[in-house]
């Protein structure tokens, strides 16, 4: 199992003149401490408007400077929004492209459509469209990075015969992944032979597995690819936080937690009203009304630190006690696993201890 530090980019309020300067130069640090002491990888979501959880809205120009600072670590899209207007085709195959080749051929491409009203009514997009939308997109991406020339005339894009420009160091093109919350969500991104990404925070990991085994199922049965090859390798995330003393990770985590899973899951119960509001049928959005009714129910607010640490839901304490957290997740089928190292308010510093720490104790038992 490989290990990426996984980045929302919080700014907790109250907010300062330099609140989000310093939360970016943080994430740059502690990226350049991932690449010394051992990470596999950097990965970051895009996400638009959602205050406080995630100012992460434009994460390639952050993947360049972190290039530029580093040597080895590989830099994932965690992920790229597909739906039109979010990014067209054509900017997504030309972006990643230099990435990869200022990065010298270290980039993920996870794909994904989002799950919140903000994001999605803020875009001006249907939410009804977005999976087919996120599919198409990626045919488009894929024959851009591929073909000398290329063009296509699709349900949601059109292009006359292009050479885009430039073309990625990693051939045939840099590794493909799909977001995905809901079980046909996992069969669907099998079936596309993309590497999965399974976003499902709070879960232990043994359910995390019971995901896994549905998109192995069918990975295996894909013959046609919407890349150029079966890319069939599984990443999740989890919460991480890692110290000397398990007193002192469980105080230092507590708070951020807590109050990122709540969080994470209210955002995503807004779709149910707005698509009531747009009377549309929720679709391949339905998990979002799960989550609408464990909130109404009261049952969000039972998820403890306790819940999450006896569950095995998070990576938390020394690092023996992160280590047996993270074998549960290689057992469960894992090949990369995303540690959200700041959910929302861990100091500086002690992210930076958690970096260090997996990094030299904890890692190099996975290799």
């Amino acid at each position: 199992m490989r290990f990426a530090l996984f980045y929302e980019i919080p700014v907790p309020r109250p907010w300062g003149p330099d609140s989000e300067r310093l939360a970016y130069e943080h994430t740059i640090e502690q990226a350049v401490a991932g690449d010394r002491f051992g990470w596999d990888a950097f990965w970051t979501v895009e996400h638009h408007f959602l205050e406080e959880y995630s100012h992460c809205s434009n994460p390639e120009v952050l993947y360049g400077a972190i290039a530029a600072k580093t040597e080895r670590i590989r830099l994932g899209y965690g992920v790229r929004l597909m739906p039109k207007p979010y990014n067209h085709p054509v900017r997504t195959a030309e972006s990643t492209a230099v990435l990869d080749l200022i990065s010298g051929g270290r980039v993920d491409v996870g794909t994904g459509r989002s799950a919140t009203r903000a994001e999605l009514e803020g875009f001006g997009i249907d939410p009804a469209e977005t999976r087919a939308m996120w599919q198409e997109a990626i045919e488009h991406v894929v024959g851009c990075w591929t073909n000398d020339e290329y063009e296509f005339d699709g349900a949601y894009w059109s292009m006359p015969k292009r050479r885009v420009l430039p073309k990625p160091m990693q051939q045939p093109h840099p590794p493909l992944w799909g977001a995905t919350s809901s079980d046909e969500g996992h069969a669907q991104v099998g079936s596309l032979g993309l590497g999965l990404c399974s976003f499902a925070v709070g879960l232990p990991p043994e359910e995390v597995k019971a995901k896994i085994d549905i998109y192995r199922e069918a990975v295996r049965g894909c013959e046609k690819p919407i890349g150029k090859w079966v890319h069939d390798e599984a990443a999740t995330f989890t919460m991480a936080l890692c110290a000397t003393d398990r007193d002192a990770a469980w105080a230092t985590a507590r708070e951020s937690f807590e109050w990122y899973p709540k969080t994470g899951a209210r955002q995503i119960a807004t779709l149910t009203g707005y698509m009531a509001e747009r009377k549309q049928d929720l679709g391949n959005y339905a998990y979002a009304a799960d989550l609408a009714k464990v909130d109404d129910d009261g049952m969000l607010d039972l998820l403890t630190l306790e819940y999450l640490a006896e569950a095995g839901a998070c990576v938390l304490g020394t690092p023996d006690d992160c280590y047996e957290m993270c074998r549960r997740y290689e057992e469960a089928g894992v090949d990369l696993l995303l540690c959200l190292v700041n959910p929302y308010n861990i100091p500086h510093e002690s992210v930076m201890q958690t970096i260090e720490l997996l990094g030299t104790e904890v890692i190099p038992r996975f290799r």
